[in-house]
Protein backbone atom coordinates (compact mmCIF):
# COMPACT_ATOMS: atom_id res chain seq x y z
CA UNK A 1 0.00 0.00 0.00
CA UNK A 2 1.31 3.58 -0.89
CA UNK A 3 2.09 6.06 1.48
CA UNK A 4 -0.38 8.55 0.65
CA UNK A 5 -3.13 5.66 0.54
CA UNK A 6 -1.78 5.15 3.99
CA UNK A 7 -2.24 8.58 5.26
CA UNK A 8 -5.86 8.48 4.20
CA UNK A 9 -6.92 5.47 5.86
CA UNK A 10 -5.73 6.53 8.83
CA UNK A 11 -7.55 10.04 8.58
CA UNK A 12 -10.30 7.82 7.87
CA UNK A 13 -10.40 6.01 10.96
CA UNK A 14 -9.13 9.67 12.84
CA UNK A 15 -12.97 11.03 11.83
CA UNK A 16 -14.90 7.86 12.48
CA UNK A 17 -17.47 8.12 15.12
CA UNK A 18 -17.96 5.10 15.83
CA UNK A 19 -14.37 5.23 18.02
CA UNK A 20 -14.66 6.99 21.35
CA UNK A 21 -12.62 10.33 21.17
CA UNK A 22 -9.80 8.99 23.48
CA UNK A 23 -9.03 6.35 20.53
CA UNK A 24 -9.56 9.06 17.74
CA UNK A 25 -7.14 11.27 19.54
CA UNK A 26 -4.79 8.57 19.11
CA UNK A 27 -4.36 8.41 15.53
CA UNK A 28 -5.05 11.88 15.37
CA UNK A 29 -1.69 12.77 17.41
CA UNK A 30 0.15 10.79 15.18
CA UNK A 31 -1.51 12.15 12.16
CA UNK A 32 -0.70 15.88 13.52
CA UNK A 33 3.31 14.78 13.60
CA UNK A 34 3.16 13.19 10.69
CA UNK A 35 1.95 16.62 8.82
CA UNK A 36 5.09 18.46 10.96
CA UNK A 37 7.31 16.49 9.26
CA UNK A 38 8.05 14.20 11.78
CA UNK A 39 9.70 10.66 9.86
CA UNK A 40 9.26 8.56 13.33
CA UNK A 41 5.40 9.43 12.99
CA UNK A 42 5.20 8.73 9.40
CA UNK A 43 6.80 5.16 9.60
CA UNK A 44 4.45 4.39 12.62
CA UNK A 45 1.22 5.52 10.56
CA UNK A 46 2.64 3.15 7.92
CA UNK A 47 3.19 0.08 10.07
CA UNK A 48 -0.31 0.67 11.70
CA UNK A 49 -2.44 0.90 8.56
CA UNK A 50 -0.46 -0.52 5.36
CA UNK A 51 -2.90 -3.88 6.00
CA UNK A 52 -5.72 -5.31 8.21
CA UNK A 53 -4.62 -7.53 11.26
CA UNK A 54 -5.06 -10.82 9.76
CA UNK A 55 -5.69 -14.34 10.87
CA UNK A 56 -2.91 -16.53 11.06
CA UNK A 57 -2.10 -19.81 12.31
CA UNK A 58 -3.47 -18.96 15.65
CA UNK A 59 -5.92 -16.65 15.02
CA UNK A 60 -5.29 -12.86 15.80
CA UNK A 61 -1.96 -11.62 16.93
CA UNK A 62 -0.49 -8.12 17.13
CA UNK A 63 0.84 -4.91 18.98
CA UNK A 64 -1.72 -3.09 20.76
CA UNK A 65 -3.01 0.12 19.60
CA UNK A 66 -5.31 2.08 17.61
CA UNK A 67 -5.06 1.38 13.40
CA UNK A 68 -5.85 -1.56 11.15
CA UNK A 69 -2.71 -3.44 11.80
CA UNK A 70 -3.25 -3.46 15.63
CA UNK A 71 -4.78 -5.34 18.12
CA UNK A 72 -7.58 -2.74 20.19
CA UNK A 73 -11.34 -3.11 20.95
CA UNK A 74 -13.04 -2.54 17.91
CA UNK A 75 -10.64 -5.31 16.18
CA UNK A 76 -11.76 -7.59 18.47
CA UNK A 77 -15.64 -6.41 18.08
CA UNK A 78 -14.86 -7.04 14.07
CA UNK A 79 -13.44 -10.38 14.78
CA UNK A 80 -16.21 -11.51 17.37
CA UNK A 81 -19.26 -10.09 15.01
CA UNK A 82 -17.44 -12.69 12.30
CA UNK A 83 -17.12 -15.48 14.80
CA UNK A 84 -21.30 -14.34 15.72
CA UNK A 85 -22.26 -14.68 12.15
CA UNK A 86 -20.27 -17.90 11.62
CA UNK A 87 -20.99 -19.98 14.69
CA UNK A 88 -25.09 -18.76 13.61
CA UNK A 89 -24.78 -20.29 9.89
CA UNK A 90 -23.20 -23.34 11.20
CA UNK A 91 -25.34 -24.29 14.24
CA UNK A 92 -29.36 -23.65 15.24
CA UNK A 93 -29.94 -24.68 19.03
CA UNK A 94 -28.95 -23.70 22.19
CA UNK A 95 -25.82 -21.06 20.99
CA UNK A 96 -22.84 -20.44 23.41
CA UNK A 97 -19.27 -19.33 22.74
CA UNK A 98 -16.64 -19.68 26.28
CA UNK A 99 -14.29 -16.87 26.31
CA UNK A 100 -11.14 -17.01 28.79
CA UNK A 101 -8.05 -14.67 29.10
CA UNK A 102 -4.58 -14.37 30.08
CA UNK A 103 -2.40 -11.63 32.22
CA UNK A 104 -1.76 -9.22 29.25
CA UNK A 105 -2.74 -5.82 28.68
CA UNK A 106 -6.41 -5.71 28.11
CA UNK A 107 -6.69 -8.82 27.81
CA UNK A 108 -9.45 -8.85 30.56
CA UNK A 109 -11.38 -5.48 28.80
CA UNK A 110 -10.92 -7.21 25.59
CA UNK A 111 -12.85 -10.63 27.13
CA UNK A 112 -15.49 -8.26 28.05
CA UNK A 113 -15.46 -6.92 24.42
CA UNK A 114 -15.98 -10.31 23.14
CA UNK A 115 -18.86 -11.31 25.60
CA UNK A 116 -20.70 -8.28 24.72
CA UNK A 117 -20.96 -8.64 20.94
CA UNK A 118 -21.81 -12.40 21.51
CA UNK A 119 -24.36 -11.69 23.34
CA UNK A 120 -25.50 -8.65 21.02
CA UNK A 121 -25.72 -11.41 18.77
CA UNK A 122 -27.97 -13.59 21.02
CA UNK A 123 -25.27 -15.50 21.70
CA UNK A 124 -24.61 -16.94 25.54
CA UNK A 125 -21.18 -15.72 26.05
CA UNK A 126 -19.65 -17.99 29.29
CA UNK A 127 -16.48 -16.54 30.64
CA UNK A 128 -14.11 -16.99 33.44
CA UNK A 129 -14.08 -14.54 36.32
CA UNK A 130 -10.51 -14.64 36.51
CA UNK A 131 -7.65 -14.90 34.19
CA UNK A 132 -7.36 -18.82 33.36
CA UNK A 133 -4.99 -20.85 31.35
CA UNK A 134 -5.74 -21.98 27.55
CA UNK A 135 -6.16 -25.22 28.09
CA UNK A 136 -8.97 -24.27 30.43
CA UNK A 137 -10.79 -22.50 27.82
CA UNK A 138 -10.56 -25.77 25.96
CA UNK A 139 -11.55 -27.83 28.49
CA UNK A 140 -14.89 -25.14 29.17
CA UNK A 141 -15.63 -25.40 25.48
CA UNK A 142 -16.26 -29.23 26.14
CA UNK A 143 -17.66 -29.43 29.16
CA UNK A 144 -20.18 -26.84 28.40
CA UNK A 145 -20.84 -28.26 24.95
CA UNK A 146 -20.35 -24.54 23.43
CA UNK A 147 -19.81 -24.24 19.51
CA UNK A 148 -16.58 -22.21 20.09
CA UNK A 149 -13.95 -20.53 22.38
CA UNK A 150 -12.11 -17.74 22.43
CA UNK A 151 -8.89 -17.68 24.23
CA UNK A 152 -7.50 -13.47 24.16
CA UNK A 153 -3.72 -13.90 24.70
CA UNK A 154 -0.51 -13.43 22.86
CA UNK A 155 1.04 -16.56 24.15
CA UNK A 156 4.47 -15.88 25.00
CA UNK A 157 4.71 -12.81 22.63
CA UNK A 158 6.64 -9.54 23.74
CA UNK A 159 4.44 -7.19 26.57
CA UNK A 160 2.97 -5.06 23.91
CA UNK A 161 1.48 -7.80 21.95
CA UNK A 162 -2.02 -9.16 22.59
CA UNK A 163 -3.76 -11.27 20.21
CA UNK A 164 -7.59 -13.29 19.86
CA UNK A 165 -7.63 -16.89 19.69
CA UNK A 166 -10.66 -19.61 18.30
CA UNK A 167 -11.60 -22.27 19.23
CA UNK A 168 -14.45 -24.49 17.71
CA UNK A 169 -17.45 -26.91 18.82
CA UNK A 170 -14.71 -29.56 19.97
CA UNK A 171 -12.20 -27.24 21.99
CA UNK A 172 -9.26 -27.58 19.33
CA UNK A 173 -8.53 -24.24 17.58
CA UNK A 174 -10.88 -23.60 14.55
CA UNK A 175 -9.48 -24.97 11.07
CA UNK A 176 -10.63 -25.08 7.66
CA UNK A 177 -13.58 -24.77 6.81
CA UNK A 178 -14.82 -22.89 9.30
CA UNK A 179 -11.82 -20.89 9.68
CA UNK A 180 -11.84 -19.41 6.16
CA UNK A 181 -15.23 -18.74 6.55
CA UNK A 182 -14.46 -16.51 9.59
CA UNK A 183 -12.09 -15.00 7.74
CA UNK A 184 -13.86 -13.73 4.74
CA UNK A 185 -16.55 -12.49 7.05
CA UNK A 186 -14.20 -10.60 9.28
CA UNK A 187 -12.29 -9.12 5.91
CA UNK A 188 -16.48 -8.34 4.90
CA UNK A 189 -16.90 -6.29 7.81
CA UNK A 190 -15.96 -2.31 6.95
CA UNK A 191 -18.44 -1.05 8.78
CA UNK A 192 -17.72 -0.66 12.37
CA UNK A 193 -21.64 -0.26 13.09
CA UNK A 194 -22.98 -2.82 11.53
CA UNK A 195 -21.29 -4.64 14.72
CA UNK A 196 -24.28 -5.71 17.70
CA UNK A 197 -23.52 -5.08 21.29
CA UNK A 198 -24.61 -5.52 24.64
CA UNK A 199 -22.92 -3.71 27.54
CA UNK A 200 -21.47 -6.08 29.75
CA UNK A 201 -23.37 -5.50 32.96
CA UNK A 202 -26.85 -5.80 31.16
CA UNK A 203 -25.93 -8.94 29.51
CA UNK A 204 -24.91 -10.54 33.18
CA UNK A 205 -28.56 -8.88 34.11
CA UNK A 206 -30.10 -10.82 31.78
CA UNK A 207 -28.61 -14.16 31.29
CA UNK A 208 -26.70 -13.94 27.91
CA UNK A 209 -23.28 -13.45 29.94
CA UNK A 210 -22.37 -16.37 32.52
CA UNK A 211 -19.31 -16.70 34.48
CA UNK A 212 -17.80 -20.53 34.22
CA UNK A 213 -18.41 -22.14 37.52
CA UNK A 214 -16.42 -23.84 39.95
CA UNK A 215 -17.58 -27.32 38.19
CA UNK A 216 -15.62 -26.82 35.69
CA UNK A 217 -12.24 -26.17 37.06
CA UNK A 218 -12.70 -29.52 39.64
CA UNK A 219 -13.77 -31.37 36.75
CA UNK A 220 -10.69 -30.41 34.84
CA UNK A 221 -8.42 -30.69 38.17
CA UNK A 222 -9.92 -34.48 38.12
CA UNK A 223 -9.27 -35.26 34.91
CA UNK A 224 -5.70 -34.01 35.39
CA UNK A 225 -5.37 -35.85 38.36
CA UNK A 226 -6.78 -39.07 36.83
CA UNK A 227 -3.92 -38.71 34.42
CA UNK A 228 -1.12 -39.73 37.15
CA UNK A 229 -0.15 -43.51 36.87
CA UNK A 230 1.87 -44.00 40.13
CA UNK A 231 -0.89 -42.26 42.35
CA UNK A 232 0.37 -44.32 45.72
CA UNK A 233 3.76 -43.53 45.18
CA UNK A 234 3.17 -39.74 44.20
CA UNK A 235 0.99 -40.10 48.24
CA UNK A 236 3.93 -41.80 49.67
CA UNK A 237 7.08 -40.11 48.21
CA UNK A 238 6.17 -37.05 46.35
CA UNK A 239 7.78 -34.61 48.78
CA UNK A 240 11.13 -35.84 48.00
CA UNK A 241 11.03 -34.40 44.81
CA UNK A 242 11.84 -30.24 45.42
CA UNK A 243 10.50 -28.67 42.47
CA UNK A 244 10.93 -25.08 42.10
CA UNK A 245 8.09 -23.39 39.89
CA UNK A 246 7.17 -19.86 38.13
CA UNK A 247 4.07 -19.31 35.83
CA UNK A 248 6.38 -16.35 34.22
CA UNK A 249 3.37 -13.57 35.77
CA UNK A 250 0.59 -15.43 33.69
CA UNK A 251 -2.22 -17.64 34.45
CA UNK A 252 -0.10 -20.78 35.58
CA UNK A 253 -0.06 -20.49 39.33
CA UNK A 254 -2.88 -21.38 40.58
CA UNK A 255 -4.25 -24.04 38.67
CA UNK A 256 -0.42 -25.02 38.61
CA UNK A 257 0.56 -25.64 42.20
CA UNK A 258 -3.31 -27.08 42.68
CA UNK A 259 -2.29 -30.17 40.10
CA UNK A 260 0.93 -30.61 41.49
CA UNK A 261 -0.50 -30.63 45.16
CA UNK A 262 -3.46 -32.82 44.74
CA UNK A 263 -1.08 -35.21 43.28
CA UNK A 264 1.16 -35.50 46.19
CA UNK A 265 3.85 -33.99 44.66
CA UNK A 266 4.02 -30.82 46.67
CA UNK A 267 7.69 -29.84 47.86
CA UNK A 268 6.92 -26.84 45.65
CA UNK A 269 9.70 -23.37 45.54
CA UNK A 270 7.88 -20.68 44.17
CA UNK A 271 9.50 -17.99 42.62
CA UNK A 272 8.22 -15.39 44.65
CA UNK A 273 9.17 -12.62 42.45
CA UNK A 274 7.18 -14.00 39.26
CA UNK A 275 4.04 -15.19 41.04
CA UNK A 276 1.65 -12.10 40.76
CA UNK A 277 0.12 -11.54 37.05
CA UNK A 278 2.38 -8.60 35.62
CA UNK A 279 1.47 -7.22 32.13
CA UNK A 280 4.71 -6.18 31.45
CA UNK A 281 6.42 -9.24 32.26
CA UNK A 282 9.17 -6.94 33.78
CA UNK A 283 11.67 -9.71 35.41
CA UNK A 284 12.18 -10.64 31.83
CA UNK A 285 13.12 -9.93 28.50
CA UNK A 286 10.50 -12.14 27.06
CA UNK A 287 7.72 -15.00 29.10
CA UNK A 288 8.82 -17.51 26.90
CA UNK A 289 9.83 -20.51 28.61
CA UNK A 290 11.68 -21.61 25.42
CA UNK A 291 14.14 -18.93 26.49
CA UNK A 292 16.55 -19.86 29.13
CA UNK A 293 16.67 -16.23 30.15
CA UNK A 294 13.09 -16.33 31.06
CA UNK A 295 13.89 -19.15 33.61
CA UNK A 296 16.62 -17.62 35.30
CA UNK A 297 15.37 -17.02 38.66
CA UNK A 298 13.99 -20.45 38.64
CA UNK A 299 17.32 -22.15 38.04
CA UNK A 300 18.93 -19.72 39.96
CA UNK A 301 16.75 -20.89 43.20
CA UNK A 302 16.77 -24.38 41.79
CA UNK A 303 20.75 -24.49 42.01
CA UNK A 304 20.56 -22.29 45.45
CA UNK A 305 18.01 -24.81 47.23
CA UNK A 306 19.49 -27.73 45.54
CA UNK A 307 15.89 -28.77 43.70
CA UNK A 308 15.60 -31.63 41.78
CA UNK A 309 13.70 -29.65 38.44
CA UNK A 310 12.65 -26.18 37.84
CA UNK A 311 9.69 -25.88 35.56
CA UNK A 312 8.53 -22.41 34.04
CA UNK A 313 4.96 -21.59 32.35
CA UNK A 314 4.31 -18.75 29.76
CA UNK A 315 1.67 -16.44 30.40
CA UNK A 316 -1.70 -18.49 29.29
CA UNK A 317 -0.10 -21.66 30.41
CA UNK A 318 0.52 -23.76 27.59
CA UNK A 319 3.92 -23.79 27.20
CA UNK A 320 6.12 -25.70 29.57
CA UNK A 321 10.11 -25.45 29.83
CA UNK A 322 11.92 -27.56 32.10
CA UNK A 323 15.33 -27.69 33.70
CA UNK A 324 16.88 -30.73 36.04
CA UNK A 325 19.55 -30.39 38.45
CA UNK A 326 21.63 -32.78 37.02
CA UNK A 327 24.67 -33.84 38.68
CA UNK A 328 24.54 -30.28 40.36
CA UNK A 329 24.23 -28.26 37.27
CA UNK A 330 21.37 -27.25 35.03
CA UNK A 331 20.91 -29.25 32.15
CA UNK A 332 17.77 -27.23 29.94
CA UNK A 333 15.70 -29.70 28.35
CA UNK A 334 14.37 -28.29 24.73
CA UNK A 335 10.98 -29.19 23.76
CA UNK A 336 11.98 -32.23 21.80
CA UNK A 337 13.17 -33.62 24.71
CA UNK A 338 10.35 -32.98 26.92
CA UNK A 339 7.95 -34.54 24.79
CA UNK A 340 10.15 -37.36 23.99
CA UNK A 341 10.40 -37.77 27.42
CA UNK A 342 7.05 -37.81 28.18
CA UNK A 343 5.60 -40.21 25.66
CA UNK A 344 8.11 -42.72 26.39
CA UNK A 345 7.12 -42.44 29.97
CA UNK A 346 3.16 -42.56 29.34
CA UNK A 347 4.01 -45.58 26.69
CA UNK A 348 5.72 -47.80 29.23
CA UNK A 349 3.31 -47.23 32.10
CA UNK A 350 0.70 -47.90 29.32
CA UNK A 351 2.04 -51.07 28.23
CA UNK A 352 2.64 -52.16 31.92
CA UNK A 353 -1.44 -51.38 32.26
CA UNK A 354 -2.79 -53.65 29.60
CA UNK A 355 -3.81 -50.21 27.48
CA UNK A 356 -1.90 -50.04 25.02
CA UNK A 357 -3.59 -51.36 21.21
CA UNK A 358 -4.13 -51.42 17.28
CA UNK A 359 -6.63 -47.85 18.37
CA UNK A 360 -3.73 -46.21 20.33
CA UNK A 361 -2.41 -43.29 18.62
CA UNK A 362 0.10 -40.77 18.74
CA UNK A 363 0.15 -36.63 17.11
CA UNK A 364 3.53 -34.84 16.26
CA UNK A 365 3.89 -31.73 13.82
CA UNK A 366 6.06 -32.87 10.74
CA UNK A 367 9.16 -30.92 12.87
CA UNK A 368 9.42 -32.53 15.88
CA UNK A 369 11.71 -35.21 16.57
CA UNK A 370 12.03 -38.50 14.51
CA UNK A 371 12.47 -39.99 17.89
CA UNK A 372 8.79 -40.07 18.32
CA UNK A 373 8.46 -42.32 15.61
CA UNK A 374 10.93 -44.53 16.48
CA UNK A 375 9.18 -44.65 20.33
CA UNK A 376 5.76 -45.39 18.85
CA UNK A 377 6.82 -48.56 16.39
CA UNK A 378 8.96 -50.15 19.29
CA UNK A 379 5.18 -50.09 21.14
CA UNK A 380 3.07 -50.89 18.58
CA UNK A 381 1.22 -47.79 18.30
CA UNK A 382 0.11 -45.28 15.14
CA UNK A 383 2.00 -41.90 14.90
CA UNK A 384 0.72 -39.43 12.65
CA UNK A 385 2.46 -35.83 11.70
CA UNK A 386 0.74 -32.75 10.90
CA UNK A 387 1.28 -29.26 10.42
CA UNK A 388 3.39 -27.26 12.76
CA UNK A 389 0.48 -26.14 15.12
CA UNK A 390 -2.09 -27.44 17.39
CA UNK A 391 -5.29 -26.84 15.31
CA UNK A 392 -3.58 -29.46 13.27
CA UNK A 393 -2.90 -31.77 15.34
CA UNK A 394 -6.06 -31.69 17.13
CA UNK A 395 -7.81 -31.49 14.30
CA UNK A 396 -5.97 -35.04 12.57
CA UNK A 397 -7.66 -35.95 16.34
CA UNK A 398 -11.19 -34.95 15.69
CA UNK A 399 -10.63 -36.51 12.13
CA UNK A 400 -9.16 -40.30 13.44
CA UNK A 401 -12.12 -40.34 15.76
CA UNK A 402 -15.10 -39.67 13.43
CA UNK A 403 -13.21 -42.27 11.50
CA UNK A 404 -12.73 -44.74 14.62
CA UNK A 405 -14.73 -44.12 17.86
CA UNK A 406 -12.45 -46.94 20.07
CA UNK A 407 -9.13 -44.78 19.35
CA UNK A 408 -7.47 -44.03 22.42
CA UNK A 409 -5.50 -41.12 22.04
CA UNK A 410 -2.02 -40.99 24.08
CA UNK A 411 -0.28 -37.63 23.16
CA UNK A 412 0.25 -34.91 20.71
CA UNK A 413 3.61 -33.09 21.06
CA UNK A 414 5.20 -29.72 19.17
CA UNK A 415 9.12 -29.05 19.68
CA UNK A 416 8.22 -25.41 20.77
CA UNK A 417 7.30 -26.33 24.18
CA UNK A 418 3.76 -28.00 23.62
CA UNK A 419 2.92 -30.92 25.06
CA UNK A 420 -0.75 -32.72 25.19
CA UNK A 421 -2.05 -35.85 27.42
CA UNK A 422 -5.09 -34.98 28.31
CA UNK A 423 -7.98 -36.38 25.52
CA UNK A 424 -10.66 -33.34 27.04
CA UNK A 425 -8.47 -30.43 25.92
CA UNK A 426 -7.58 -30.08 22.17
CA UNK A 427 -4.88 -27.75 22.23
CA UNK A 428 -1.53 -27.50 24.05
CA UNK A 429 -1.46 -28.17 28.12
CA UNK A 430 1.28 -27.21 30.31
CA UNK A 431 -1.03 -27.62 33.80
CA UNK A 432 -1.00 -31.67 33.15
CA UNK A 433 2.31 -31.54 31.37
CA UNK A 434 3.70 -29.94 34.41
CA UNK A 435 1.69 -32.37 36.48
CA UNK A 436 3.07 -35.63 34.67
CA UNK A 437 6.26 -34.46 34.34
CA UNK A 438 6.90 -34.54 38.34
CA UNK A 439 5.15 -37.73 38.64
CA UNK A 440 8.33 -39.03 35.55
CA UNK A 441 10.75 -37.19 37.62
CA UNK A 442 9.60 -38.27 40.97
CA UNK A 443 9.33 -41.86 39.47
CA UNK A 444 13.33 -41.78 38.02
CA UNK A 445 14.58 -40.99 41.25
CA UNK A 446 12.78 -43.11 43.04
CA UNK A 447 12.93 -46.24 41.47
CA UNK A 448 16.46 -45.74 39.73
CA UNK A 449 17.93 -43.06 41.76
CA UNK A 450 18.12 -40.97 37.67
CA UNK A 451 17.65 -37.74 36.42
CA UNK A 452 15.57 -36.81 33.64
CA UNK A 453 18.76 -36.22 31.61
CA UNK A 454 20.08 -39.93 32.40
CA UNK A 455 16.71 -41.03 31.61
CA UNK A 456 17.15 -39.18 28.40
CA UNK A 457 20.62 -41.11 27.57
CA UNK A 458 18.86 -44.28 28.16
CA UNK A 459 16.28 -44.08 25.50
CA UNK A 460 18.83 -42.41 23.18
CA UNK A 461 21.22 -46.16 23.95
CA UNK A 462 18.07 -48.17 23.30
CA UNK A 463 16.80 -46.26 20.18
CA UNK A 464 20.01 -44.09 18.47
CA UNK A 465 20.81 -40.36 19.05
CA UNK A 466 18.21 -37.95 17.62
CA UNK A 467 19.44 -34.16 18.04
CA UNK A 468 17.40 -31.35 17.06
CA UNK A 469 18.37 -27.99 16.99
CA UNK A 470 16.46 -24.35 16.15
CA UNK A 471 17.95 -21.17 14.14
CA UNK A 472 15.19 -18.53 14.18
CA UNK A 473 16.16 -15.19 12.30
CA UNK A 474 14.00 -12.53 12.75
CA UNK A 475 12.65 -9.60 9.99
CA UNK A 476 10.48 -6.81 11.29
CA UNK A 477 7.98 -4.77 9.21
CA UNK A 478 6.91 -4.94 5.66
CA UNK A 479 11.12 -4.99 4.46
CA UNK A 480 10.99 -8.08 6.49
CA UNK A 481 8.39 -10.10 5.31
CA UNK A 482 9.79 -9.42 1.83
CA UNK A 483 13.41 -10.64 3.08
CA UNK A 484 11.59 -14.09 4.51
CA UNK A 485 9.79 -14.30 0.88
CA UNK A 486 12.90 -14.33 -0.75
CA UNK A 487 14.18 -16.42 1.61
CA UNK A 488 11.87 -18.98 1.23
CA UNK A 489 12.32 -18.43 -2.93
CA UNK A 490 16.14 -18.83 -2.98
CA UNK A 491 15.60 -22.42 -1.06
CA UNK A 492 12.99 -23.65 -3.28
CA UNK A 493 15.20 -23.04 -6.59
CA UNK A 494 18.54 -23.90 -4.42
CA UNK A 495 18.04 -28.15 -5.74
CA UNK A 496 17.97 -26.71 -9.04
CA UNK A 497 21.23 -26.04 -8.91
CA UNK A 498 22.95 -28.20 -5.97
CA UNK A 499 22.36 -31.83 -5.77
CA UNK A 500 24.27 -31.56 -1.89
CA UNK A 501 23.76 -29.69 1.38
CA UNK A 502 27.74 -29.20 2.96
CA UNK A 503 28.74 -32.78 1.13
CA UNK A 504 25.56 -34.74 2.00
CA UNK A 505 23.16 -35.60 -1.51
CA UNK A 506 19.87 -34.35 -0.97
CA UNK A 507 17.56 -37.81 -1.30
CA UNK A 508 13.79 -35.83 -0.84
CA UNK A 509 12.10 -32.32 -0.63
CA UNK A 510 9.01 -31.54 0.71
CA UNK A 511 7.31 -28.73 -0.41
CA UNK A 512 3.74 -27.84 1.09
CA UNK A 513 3.24 -25.05 -0.74
CA UNK A 514 3.43 -26.73 -3.67
CA UNK A 515 1.66 -29.89 -1.87
CA UNK A 516 4.66 -31.82 -3.37
CA UNK A 517 6.73 -34.35 -1.94
CA UNK A 518 10.08 -35.58 -4.65
CA UNK A 519 12.28 -38.27 -3.93
CA UNK A 520 15.89 -37.38 -5.80
CA UNK A 521 18.73 -39.15 -6.58
CA UNK A 522 21.91 -37.51 -8.06
CA UNK A 523 19.96 -34.14 -8.39
CA UNK A 524 17.33 -35.90 -10.20
CA UNK A 525 13.75 -36.19 -9.52
CA UNK A 526 12.53 -40.03 -9.55
CA UNK A 527 9.12 -39.72 -7.93
CA UNK A 528 7.02 -37.38 -7.24
CA UNK A 529 4.08 -37.85 -4.61
CA UNK A 530 1.14 -35.55 -3.31
CA UNK A 531 1.77 -34.40 0.47
CA UNK A 532 -1.55 -34.78 1.61
CA UNK A 533 -2.23 -31.91 4.43
CA UNK A 534 -3.39 -28.17 4.05
CA UNK A 535 -0.94 -25.82 2.13
CA UNK A 536 1.66 -24.47 3.99
CA UNK A 537 4.77 -22.52 3.31
CA UNK A 538 7.00 -25.34 4.53
CA UNK A 539 10.22 -26.53 2.96
CA UNK A 540 11.65 -29.96 3.79
CA UNK A 541 15.23 -31.29 3.21
CA UNK A 542 16.21 -34.88 3.71
CA UNK A 543 19.82 -35.60 3.22
CA UNK A 544 21.46 -39.59 2.19
CA UNK A 545 22.32 -39.59 5.84
CA UNK A 546 18.76 -39.25 7.03
CA UNK A 547 19.57 -36.05 8.49
CA UNK A 548 16.55 -32.79 8.02
CA UNK A 549 16.33 -29.46 7.93
CA UNK A 550 12.50 -27.99 7.60
CA UNK A 551 12.17 -24.20 6.41
CA UNK A 552 8.92 -22.12 8.05
CA UNK A 553 7.94 -18.54 8.43
CA UNK A 554 6.00 -17.77 11.36
CA UNK A 555 2.37 -17.64 11.39
CA UNK A 556 2.33 -15.35 14.53
CA UNK A 557 5.79 -13.55 14.64
CA UNK A 558 7.94 -11.99 12.29
CA UNK A 559 10.68 -14.19 11.73
CA UNK A 560 11.65 -17.31 9.74
CA UNK A 561 12.48 -20.68 11.32
CA UNK A 562 15.00 -23.10 10.65
CA UNK A 563 14.61 -26.71 12.08
CA UNK A 564 17.81 -28.96 12.10
CA UNK A 565 16.72 -32.76 13.06
CA UNK A 566 20.06 -34.32 13.16
CA UNK A 567 19.99 -39.09 13.47
CA UNK A 568 22.70 -40.70 14.34
CA UNK A 569 22.50 -44.43 15.37
CA UNK A 570 25.79 -45.78 14.58
CA UNK A 571 26.06 -48.64 16.60
CA UNK A 572 29.06 -49.38 19.10
CA UNK A 573 30.08 -45.76 18.92
CA UNK A 574 29.95 -44.07 22.39
CA UNK A 575 26.79 -42.09 23.04
CA UNK A 576 28.64 -38.56 24.11
CA UNK A 577 30.73 -39.19 20.93
CA UNK A 578 27.18 -39.42 18.94
CA UNK A 579 25.92 -36.33 20.83
CA UNK A 580 29.38 -34.45 19.50
CA UNK A 581 29.37 -35.34 16.27
CA UNK A 582 25.75 -34.55 16.05
CA UNK A 583 25.83 -31.16 17.39
CA UNK A 584 29.20 -30.54 15.42
CA UNK A 585 27.13 -30.73 12.10
CA UNK A 586 23.84 -29.17 12.91
CA UNK A 587 25.96 -26.14 14.16
CA UNK A 588 27.73 -26.34 10.70
CA UNK A 589 24.00 -26.84 8.86
CA UNK A 590 22.97 -23.77 11.29
CA UNK A 591 25.57 -21.36 10.01
CA UNK A 592 25.20 -22.71 6.31
CA UNK A 593 21.70 -21.75 6.57
CA UNK A 594 22.23 -18.71 8.23
CA UNK A 595 25.03 -17.11 5.53
CA UNK A 596 22.84 -17.95 2.22
CA UNK A 597 20.01 -16.04 4.12
CA UNK A 598 21.52 -13.38 4.70
CA UNK A 599 22.24 -12.94 1.23
CA UNK A 600 18.72 -13.12 0.12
Amino acid sequence: MKQKTVIEKARKWANEKYFDPESREEIQNLINKHDSGDMKAEGELFDRFYKDVEFGTGGLRCIIGMGSNRMSKYIVRRATQALADVVKKNFNLQLSVAISYDSRRFSYEFACETASVLAGNGITAYIYDKLTPTPMLSYAVRYLKSKAGVMVTASHNPPEYNGYKVYWDDGAQVIPPCDKEIITRYNDISNFNIIKFLPFEEGLKNGLIKYIGKEVVDSYHKAVYDLCFNKQMCKDHGRELKIVYTPIHGTGYVPGVRALETQGTSNILLVQEQINPDSNFSTVPSPNPENPKALKLAVDLMKREKADIAIGTDPDADRLGVVVNHKGEPYYLNGNQVAVLLLHYKLSNLKNDGKLSSDSVVIKSIVTSELQTALAKHYGVKIYSTLTGFKWMCGKLRELEGENPKLHFVFASEESYGYLSLADVRDKDAISAMSLMAEMALFYKVTAKRSLVDALDKIYEEHGLYLETLLSLDYIGIEGEKKIKRIMDLFRNYSKNQKDILGEKIVKIEDWELSEERDIQDGNVLRVSIIDMPKSNVLGFTTEKGNKIYLRPSGTEPKIKFYFMMRDCEKGVDLEHLKLRAQKRATEFEQFFRDLSEKA
